[in-house]
């Protein structure tokens, strides 16, 4: 029976500074030398203040302002916060405020009130923003993922025709030229994976990074 502790204690002790030790030193430093960016969460940095990563949505909206000058708060005592016109908005979050800290799916099925009144919802709030700059749209031309969240809850791409719709309220609120949105749209569109895998997504953070410079 001694012999058996012993063999075992050996095992648990070689076992743990194997896989939990020099495994993850090993992966660690393999990655930080061969994908040094990805490694560290694909981090964004401006100035030399890191702002972001490219794997993360972020929140680009504002505090709603009352008549006394003074944000509004909700029931709960909440800021009430209304998407930033000069900026191309992610998809909706479960996040509170996007929070990568609090991430989370709705949960909610298909036959779901719950989950009707908040696409409904997401919905009315989406045409309110962008009918006024895109003459004609309507709820069927409303991209999917204007309108519902990511299983995440923080993803960081729009869609390409999600974008599109948003160029015409970005060029006419930022008084660029559309071209020149486009332009940035297509810079900062990621392809399918491996060529084949998905469909091309905007990312929103990069891309606002971007307009903020082109708008210097």
């Amino acid at each position: 029976m001694r012999r058996d502790l012993i063999t075992s204690l050996l095992a648990v002790v070689v076992i743990t500074i194997g896989f939990g030790i020099v495994y993850p030193l090993a992966v660690t430093g393999v990655s930080q030398v061969l994908f040094p960016g990805k490694a560290n969460g694909s981090e964004i940095t401006r100035g030399g203040r890191v702002v972001g990563s490219r794997l993360l949505a972020q929140d680009f909206r504002v505090p709603v302002l009352g008549r006394n000058g003074k944000p509004k708060v909700d029931a709960d005592g909440n800021p009430v916060l209304a998407p930033d016109a000069k900026y191309f908005q992610p998809r909706p979050s479960t996040a509170t405020n996007y929070n990568p800290a609090a991430t989370a799916f709705t949960n909610l099925g298909p036959n779901s009130k719950a989950a009707r009144d908040t696409f409904k919802a997401n919905l009315a709030g989406y045409l309110a923003l962008e009918r006024p700059y895109t003459t004609g749209l309507t709820a069927q031309r409303v991209p999917v993922d204007a309108v519902t969240s990511s299983g995440s809850g923080v993803d960081p791409d729009i869609s390409a025709a999600n974008a599109a719709i948003q160029a015409h309220r970005i060029a006419a609120v930022r008084r660029l030229p559309p071209a020149t949105v486009q332009r940035l749209i297509s810079a900062n569109t990621d392809g399918r994976s491996f060529g084949v895998l998905g469909e091309p997504g905007v990312n929103v953070l990069a891309l606002n990074l971007a307009l903020n410079q082109a708008t210097r």
